[in-house]
């Protein structure tokens, strides 16, 4: 069974731990519980082959800055959440996720993830945000960020609805199964000299 790490980053409270456990047990959890460091191991189908999806939760907030590069080794792919009601978490993608990626883990690939689609267009929510002059994040928003800093991929779900969800991780398993799948081979050992 092939194995793939799935490490998700991003600011705090923009849903990272939600996305996580609304995917794995189909239940959105109800309140708000900082991370530290958690991971989830889940078997998931994915086109008819059975793969352990190893799904790692980093903490977005500055005080784990440290120590959270300490999960990246072995990652295969990047999952880098915003929240679409939340444009400060927008702009840190580009500012904050990934040069940290960069520095850390250059060679592996990120998707970038708008988290809370059914909020996007709640009334309240857009009342909120119009009262401090901000609107959400929009689909052509996110897919220009994403070809601009060079992820492998945009997705916008939701964790409560569960809307693209799946299809979200489905595209991050697809991604790492690439890389996975092009690893060169470990070539045999040299005989030694007689």
């Amino acid at each position: 069974m092939k194995a793939v790490k799935l490490l998700v980053l991003g600011d705090g409270a923009v849903g990272k731990t939600c996305s996580l456990i609304s995917y794995t047990t189909n239940a959105f959890p109800g309140d708000y519980i900082p991370t530290v460091f958690d991971n989830y191991t889940a078997n998931v189908s994915f086109k008819g082959q059975t793969i352990s999806l190893g799904l790692w939760d980093t903490g977005g907030r500055e005080d784990y800055d440290r120590l959270r590069p300490l999960s990246y080794p072995e990652t295969d792919v990047f999952l880098v959440e915003f929240s679409l009601i939340n444009p400060t978490s927008f702009q840190n993608i580009s500012t904050k996720w990934v040069p940290e990626i960069r520095h850390h883990m250059p060679n592996t690939p990120f998707v970038i993830g708008g988290t809370k689609l059914d909020l996007r267009d709640d009334p309240e929510v857009l009342e909120k945000l119009a009262a401090k002059g901000q609107l959400p994040i929009t689909t052509e928003m996110g897919e220009r960020l994403a070809q601009d800093i060079g992820a492998m991929g945009y997705i916008e779900f939701s964790s409560l609805t569960q809307k693209n969800l799946k299809q979200g991780m489905d595209v991050c398993i697809g991604i790492a199964l690439t890389k996975y799948d092009n690893k060169p081979p470990i070539p045999p050992p040299k005989p030694e000299c007689p």
